[in-house]
């Protein structure tokens, strides 16, 4: 069978299907959100990040990965000394394959996400030797995460963008940005937040917002096609991560781009996490004054790999 959709829940209940002990997954890149579930599932997980050797990895990111495998018995990290691209998701059990989903999807949230830009097919069972042979290759050339130190940073580690929490006139928007959900006609809760994305920060820093791709399979009433909001994952300065999502349209140059980013699928999961930090009683607005008192009115935002951005707010 051939899958495009809905990856990520194929692959977290995969072994319903198939009596597994084991799950290894092989990926070009990971992102730190799918790799966090893998410590629900009712057995061990090995991840091995493929492109560590040509790539390297920066340092939020092996930060984030560092803590969920020391927090979790049951979840292995390894990264690969191989430049690998391949994408293999492979459920063993007694150290055979019994099961096997190969393809284009990394192992992050972006790339589990979105309708029909990935694939992964099952393999048959004549392949399970050699793919079993193939993985324990990568893994016997592979060193855990742990033994991994500081990653000094690359000239092209940050391309470092500033998001203005404030509006226009220079105050916190009553009804949006921040205070979203105060909007009484919205469809939205109280603690519902985004953060605007302006025509000038995608000018300046283009690589972190890409465009947006047309849907090819949703359109409204009158054939126009709509398109996707890209899923990311967010890694804040504190190591708090959450799944997040760009969207919105604003045109640039005949090419549509995202316009905010917030929590997903719940806005309210930024917002409530902004005014813990902020010292605002949930449900109450975000003023000026509590930026302020805070120490800053923006939020530097750098791109740390495929689908992945950390999100600074430190002070």
């Amino acid at each position: 069978m051939l899958f495009y959709e809905n990856l990520e829940e194929i692959i977290f209940r995969r072994h319903e299907l198939f009596e597994s002990d084991e799950l290894i997954i092989l990926s070009g890149y990971v992102g730190p959100k799918p790799v966090e579930r893998l410590s629900k599932l009712p057995f061990k997980s090995t991840v091995i990040y493929g492109m560590y050797s040509s790539e390297s990895i920066k340092n939020t990111l092996h930060n984030s990965l560092i803590s969920i495998h020391n927090k979790n018995i049951d979840v292995n990290i390894f990264y690969s000394n191989q430049e690998i691209h391949s994408k293999c998701y492979v459920w063993r059990k007694k150290g055979n394959i019994i099961h096997a989903l190969i393809g284009s999807a990394n192992f992050s949230t972006n790339g589990l996400t979105t309708p029909y830009r990935e694939i992964l097919a099952e393999t048959t069972f004549d392949t399970f030797s050699p793919l079993n042979n193939y993985i324990e290759r990568i893994l016997n050339n592979s060193i855990s995460c742990i033994e991994v130190g500081y990653q000094t940073p690359t000239v092209l580690q940050e391309s470092l963008c500033l998001l203005s929490l404030l509006g226009r006139n220079g105050e916190v928007q009553n009804a949006a940005g921040l205070n979203w959900g105060q909007n009484p006609n919205n469809h939205t809760t109280r603690n519902d937040a985004y953060i605007k994305i302006t025509t000038q920060n995608i000018r300046e820093f283009p690589e972190l917002f890409p465009p947006k791709q047309i849907s090819p399979i949703h359109f409204d009433g009158r054939g126009r096609a709509h398109r996707h909001n890209d899923a990311i994952e967010i890694i804040w300065d504190d190591g708090v991560i959450m799944d997040g999502l760009l969207f919105g349209n604003q045109t640039i140059n005949g090419i549509v781009y995202p316009k905010q980013v917030s929590s997903f699928p719940h806005p309210r999961e930024m917002g409530e996490y902004l005014r813990h930090r902020l010292n605002v009683p949930l449900g109450e607005p975000v003023r000026r004054f509590h930026l302020e008192r805070y120490g800053r009115t923006d939020i530097a935002v750098s791109k740390i790999s495929e689908g992945i951005y950390k999100f600074d707010f430190s002070v």
